[in-house]
């Protein structure tokens, strides 16, 4: 078997101690398990597994994952079972292909639906032992080194796709940029072939032209090196086609206006050399404002360490030069599995760093707060795709987020709680507004209250998966409890219509006649939505029941409506509000209209004493430079009947006879009065305007907003800001 014995040889290049039998027995297994299937080249399914493990032993990988290699689609596409893995290789290789395995595709979803689906699957798998992850990328290199041999245009566009946005970065992320460019070069060869051949032609006329060029640079280094002591190697590295025309279309330039196709790598023994180097180089050659970065004292999430520098060097040329050690240049090439690699006669292999990195614990957290698999892997590309900045928090620790970060999504990546409780932020010791971007060297110093919760609004800005997930799972509650309480309402009134005392003792009978429906809590949110009738619910409890005959309001409803309506009108005593000194006036702004239970804070405004705003107002970043008039704020107790307020909302309805008089009536029958209407936008179908409602707190207007969105005439509400 030429296959096994060329594997077994390429092996012993770097663990002469590998038993060749366990290959041969693998390879075996493999070849009967996939008698008779064959790939899209025509070649023996069997192949495709040992040329995954062949590119898993140029990383100098360790036996058990080289045998995983072998085996990783036995499980999924033939009958071989986990039991007869474990016999066979023990209970390690057999997790380990359980873990990497194709997966089962999923019935009635989209295509995104399953490659998410198939993705948070591949994340667990992972979390557990991250060479999985490392045979799944040598696995897709295969795929994507043969991908010429698939006929169909669309598949190669779709899988190519696939790699660009989820496997290259996770291969970046881990640190093996081998793989991580050579995944993008042919994924970049499919998804865009003419600007590939392009950018290949060039380089290649470039290569012809400026071969002695390189060459003088790499010599003039060496010997600047060379006579300030130091023992270096200087190499020069062309840039990947790939990221050549990323820069291009990032930056809005041509070819021709690149100036760092080339960059140049010093390699020394050890860190202090690296500093004494730079010195050499700084000190040379003129340098590049804003093109230095030191990756040594702050290294990259994935490990990834070096100084990167820009000077105008030799000949006059602009260069890129990066200065790490020999050991670090290693670890750049294969990054996480380096921890695996088969080194003076052992593995390195350490279980814990499977969970070392601070994203890999964010994946994890993105699949416990995630509903659906698409929003998992929205988020994902978000943790996965963007560049660093460095901020610190009030003890000196040094956090990493991605670029455009703000303080709430550096409250969450301090812990969930923090986030979730999160008031406000002073950066630099000053306070600012939420939304703000952070810089590299900010320090944030977040402010937190017990009974604070996570604001809807949060999610236009911020950067980090976990953050947006955090924030959706929060408003996905709140929305479920509004139609909870809706819901509870509404069969309320279907019992009392029967002339049944409400009890919610029998709905955990029912649970299986609704569908999707689990516990209690599933029924009344589904019929707040609209989703189940509160009567067919009514009478799967009482299926014996005959219905009384419909009965015309009388003039006791009336009257109690009215009252009900008039209800916020007839209070007039004050809700006290706490933090303020006794006498000082009071205004309520009228750009957020804050209401009992929103989180607030005070701006003390001279001649008119304290402003009350929402804590997310935005017109609070007026007040931004001057944080001495911000004042620390809340709501009182208040006493039983609290004064009224104005809560104001957004609302668009059907252009139907009757849509304005079903608000006027839904409002009024929860409590509210009408005290203001203004029509913003008219069209064939819709209108659009804005409500200002007298109600006695946030919650009280929660109901009201709960009762207007299962109203059928009405399209969407919600609670308007900065009107």
């Amino acid at each position: 078997m030429s296959l096994s014995s060329d594997l077994v040889d390429q092996i012993k290049t770097y663990n002469p101690d590998i038993d060749p039998a366990l290959i041969e027995r693998a390879i075996e297994y493999a070849r009967v398990k996939h008698d008779g299937q064959v790939r899209a080249s025509g070649e023996p399914y069997y192949t495709h597994p040992v040329e995954v493990a062949a590119i898993l032993a140029d990383m100098k990988m360790d036996p058990a994952t080289i045998v995983t290699a072998i085996l990783h689609d036995t499980l999924e596409d033939t009958d071989a079972t986990m039991e007869e893995l474990k016999k066979l290789f023990g209970d390690d290789v057999a997790n380990m292909v359980n873990g990497v395995s194709k997966l089962s595709r999923i019935e009635g979803q989209t295509v995104e639906g399953k490659q998410a689906e198939n993705f948070r699957k591949l994340v667990l798998a992972m979390s557990d032992d991250i060479r999985v992850l490392l045979v799944k990328l040598a696995d897709r290199l295969h795929n994507m080194r043969t991908i010429h041999h698939i006929a169909k245009p669309e598949k190669q566009r779709r899988i190519a796709r696939e790699t660009l946005e989820i496997y290259a970065p996770l291969a970046e992320r881990i640190g093996i940029h081998q793989i991580k460019e050579e995944l993008e070069d042919r994924a970049f060869g499919v998804m865009n072939p003419e600007a590939r051949e392009s950018i290949t032609n060039r380089l290649s006329y470039l290569r012809q032209e400026g071969t002695d060029m390189a060459d003088t640079i790499i010599k003039a280094l060496s010997k600047t090196l060379k006579d300030a002591g130091i023992n270096g190697v200087v190499l020069g590295r062309e840039k990947t086609r790939y990221s050549i025309w990323r820069k291009m279309q990032r930056k809005n330039v041509s070819f021709e206006q690149l100036s760092d196709i080339m960059a140049f790598r010093v390699l020394v023994d050890n860190v202090e050399q690296c500093y004494h180097v730079l010195g050499i180089i700084h000190s040379q050659y003129p340098t590049v404002p804003g093109r230095f970065k030191d990756y040594i004292s702050t290294p990259k999430p994935n490990g990834y360490r070096s100084i990167h520098t820009t000077v105008i060097g030799p000949e006059n040329q602009r260069i890129e030069v990066q200065i790490r050690t020999k050991d670090m240049n290693e670890e750049a090439d294969l990054g996480v599995a380096a921890h695996w690699a088969y080194k003076g006669g052992a593995s390195k292999a350490d279980m814990k760093d499977a969970r070392q990195f601070r994203w890999l614990r964010e994946l994890l957290d993105l699949i416990e707060n995630e509903q659906r698999p698409e929003e998992f892997l929205e988020n994902t590309k978000l943790e996965l795709f963007q560049d660093q900045v460095f901020v610190f928090t009030p003890k000196g620790d040094l956090m990493e987020l991605p670029n455009g970060s703000t303080p709430v999504d550096f409250a969450y990546a301090i812990h969930s709680n923090v986030g979730d409780r999160c008031t406000g932020a002073k950066i630099n010791g000053r306070i600012a507004p939420l939304n703000t971007k952070l810089q590299n060297g900010d320090q944030v110093d977040i402010i937190t209250a017990k009974n604070q919760t996570p604001s809807p609004t949060w999610e236009r800005f911020v950067a980090t998966g976990k953050a947006r997930s955090h924030i959706r799972r929060y408003v996905r509650q709140q929305q479920r409890d509004e139609y909870a309480t809706l819901g509870r309402a509404m069969l309320q009134k279907v019992f009392q219509a029967e002339g049944y005392e409400y009890s919610e003792k029998g709905l955990a009978g029912i649970l299986n006649q609704f569908r999707g429906a689990e516990v209690v809590d599933d029924i009344l949110a589904g019929i707040g939505q609209g989703n189940f009738v509160a009567r067919d619910v009514f009478r799967a409890i009482f299926p014996s029941h005959k219905a009384a005959p419909a009965r015309k309001p009388n003039e006791m409803d009336v009257a109690e409506a009215g009252v009900t309506g008039r209800k916020a009108e007839s209070s007039s005593r004050p809700m006290p509000i706490k933090g303020l000194i006794p006498g000082m006036a009071v205004h309520f702004a009228r750009c957020c209209h804050p209401l009992p239970g929103d989180r607030i804070v005070g701006i003390v405004t001279t001649g008119k004493g304290v402003t009350i705003h929402t804590i997310d107002c935005e017109t609070l970043e007026n007040f931004a430079d001057t944080p001495e008039r911000w004042l620390d704020v809340s709501w009182g107790d208040g006493p039983d009947s609290p004064e009224s307020h104005i809560g104001r909302i957004d609302v668009t309805i059907a252009n139907v006879a009757g849509a304005l008089g079903t608000i006027s009536t839904v409002i009024g029958k929860n409590g509210g009065n009408i005290t203001n209407l203004k029509i913003t936008n008219r069209s064939l179908d819709f209108w659009d305007m804005i409500l200002d409602v007298y109600v006695n707190d946030i919650k009280h207007l929660n109901n009201i907003i709960a009762a207007l969105r299962a109203t059928p005439q009405i399209a969407s509400v919600q609670r308007s800001r900065g009107r």
